[in-house]
Order: structure tokens, then C-alpha cells, then sequence
């Protein structure tokens, strides 16, 4: 199976399952490219109600690897029992997603195999006969491209949003469900789990958030934000910022949208005077639809928006808000 896909479907009962389903994603348009088939794992307990999730989508096969030294998180069992996994099935590609629970063991479980990991990318791209990776380096001011050298299994993670979850293709009929016998003891695990790392509560998520008003440069003074914010509460969405805007204290960090604020993909994103920096940009490119409103017809921000509006936002902004009112008033 040299030239395979095998996405690592991160599962936590606590915790959502859209980093699974974007690495999935992820892995089903990287195995299109190289013409592969692609294959998920598992780990855990009790995984057998999502496995059978899984099993809906467009995959070979669900692998599932079930053992009560794997119902906690360590990085240990984890990389010991993917290395079983992956020297069975020999994948071109190990696929992940960019989460805390990765970023912890996905280089331990590469430098076991002698490998590398690319981790963070925000995508690829097919190039001279071979696959570019795209990350960010210095805090998402540059876009570096990485390829791998030597022989595989390569390992790559991707941003949170670089890919869709709702993108996820799913399969005409069910994938098979393969229980995976791992050799995993307890004297493999050096370390004891303590509590699970959560973030710090922000009072605005907006990564869950379905529609999104985000603000830049444009709005020009901080008494102009009570504009977005009327045209928000008529959308029924939540409001959202470049960093300029946040830097300035208009509007609260956690409102910020980008690469060192959140990353979003809702159903649909209104950018009011964003001129589209990548930073924001990378922030907001998971978005399904744009609509970008900006006086500047050379704004970044018209390259990815699905609608355009090139115009000034005072003048169109308020009589938009008050017909979306009409709309759902009628």
C-alpha cells in the first residue's frame, strides 16, 4: 500500500469532531492528487460508534484501534500503537490535523520511524512531478513551501480550517470497519495522563460561529464599528476584526480573525473594509462564501471573495442592513 493515505481521526469525547473531519478532507483531496486510496485510524476504547461515522464517508477502510491503555491520551501510546499501524500499512502519506493533541506527539511519532513532519501547513500544491507544502514561518508573515525528501512515509498536519470538514466526501457504501491488534503494554507507557489541556475560555468563539461581520481598516474610526455591529445583529451573526482593529483596542483580541487570531470557516463572511492581508486572509479562507465590500478594486480581499462590492461601506452598509430587516420582518 506505498501509495496511500492514512489520516489520524482524532476522537475525544470531550471535544468536537471537526479536526477529524477536516483531516479527512485533507487526506481524500492529497490521495485525488497522487491517485491513492485513503484510510483512517483510530484510536482509543470505545471508538466504535465513531468508526461507524466514519464508515460513511468516502474511505477504504476504518481502522480501529481499541485497548483501555488507550482510553486516556499519553503520547507514548500514542505514537507506539500508530507505529505498529503505519509499519503494517506502509502509506505514502500520514495525515493530520494541527491540534494541541498532535502537536504533542505527531514528531515523536516520526522521528521513531526516522522521518520528518511538516506540520501546520495551510495547503499543497502539485509541482515539477511532486507535492509542495505551504506552511507559515515568523508568525504568518512569510509563506514558506516545503517538500519532503527520502523515502516515505511522510507526515504532514494541517491548520485548523485549511480544510473544510463539511468538505469530507462521503462514499457510495461503507467503508469496512478493521480492528487493528496493537502490542501496546503498560510498560510502554512512561508517563501518567494528568488533566486534558483545554484553552483558555473565550467569550466569543467564533470559530463555531455560522455567519461572520468582520471589520477592518476601512471602518476608519471605532464610533463606525456600530455600524458592522447593526448590520451583524440582522444577519444574526457575530462580529469579527482584522488585527489592525484589535491592536487599536476597537474591538477585543477575541475578536481578531487571522493567523495569530482565530480561524474561522462559517457559512458566510461579510468583510466590510478588509483590504485582505494574508494574515487575515489565512484566518478566514475556510469560509464556504465572501462577500467583500471595499473602495479599493485592488484590495487582496477580491481575490477570494465569492461577491465583490467595490464602493464606499458607509454608503452601502446601512441600506443593506435595513433591507436584510425588510427580509426577515416580511
Amino acid at each position: 500500500m506505498a501509495e496511500s493515505v492514512l489520516v489520524f481521526a482524532e476522537h475525544q469525547a470531550s471535544s468536537s469532531n471537526r479536526p477529524a473531519m477536516e483531516a479527512i478532507a485533507a487526506g481524500q483531496q492529497l490521495a485525488q492528487q497522487i491517485g491513492a486510496g485513503v484510510s483512517a485510524v483510530l484510536l482509543g476504547q470505545d471508538v466504535a460508534p465513531f468508526a461507524s461515522e466514519l464508515a460513511a464517508l468516502e474511505l477504504q477502510e476504518v481502522l480501529t484501534v481499541a485497548s483501555p491503555l488507550l482510553a486516556a491520551y499519553t503520547a507514548d501510546g500514542y505514537a507506539y500503537a500508530l507505529r505498529e499501524v503505519i509499519q503494517q500499512q506502509q502509506p505514502r502519506f500520514v495525515v493530520f490535523s494541527h491540534t494541541y493533541l498532535v502537536r504533542d506527539f505527531a514528531a515523536k511519532l516520526a522521528t521513531s520511524l526516522e522521518r520528518a513532519l511538516v506540520s501546520d501547513c495551510l495547503g499543497f500544491r502539485a509541482e515539477g512531478g511532486g507535492l509542495i507544502f505551504v506552511r507559515q514561518i515568523f508568525q504568518g508573515k512569510f509563506a514558506a513551501d516545503v517538500a519532503f525528501a527520502g523515502a516515505p512515509p511522510y507526515f504532514v498536519s494541517f491548520q485548523a480550517s485549511a480544510f473544510r470538514a463539511d468538505s469530507a466526501r462521503r462514499g457510495a457504501t461503507p467503508a469496512p470497519v478493521t480492528p487493528f491488534s496493537t502490542t501496546l503494554a503498560v510498560e510502554h507507557i512512561r508517563t501518567r495522563p494528568g488533566e486534558p489541556f483545554r484553552e483558555a475560555k473565550q467569550a466569543v468563539d467564533l470559530s463555531q460561529a455560522e455567519i461572520i461581520v468582520a471589520v477592518g481598516r476601512g471602518i476608519k474610526a471605532p464610533e463606525n464599528i456600530d455600524l458592522a455591529r447593526k448590520l451583524a445583529e440582522a444577519l444574526g451573526a457575530e462580529l469579527g476584526a482584522s488585527r489592525p482593529i484589535c491592536d487599536n483596542g476597537w474591538l477585543p483580541m477575541e475578536r481578531q480573525v487571522g493567523s495569530s487570531g482565530q480561524t474561522v470557516a462559517p457559512k458566510l463572511y461579510v468583510a466590510l473594509g478588509i483590504s485582505g492581508a494574508i494574515q487575515h486572509m489565512v484566518g478566514m479562507k475556510g469560509s464556504n462564501t465572501v462577500v467583500a465590500i471595499n473602495k479599493d478594486k485592488e484590495a487582496p480581499i477580491f481575490e477570494v471573495a465569492t461577491f465583490g462590492v467595490v464602493g464606499d461601506l458607509f454608503e452601502i452598509v446601512p441600506p443593506l442592513t435595513e433591507e436584510i430587516k425588510k427580509l426577515k420582518a416580511s
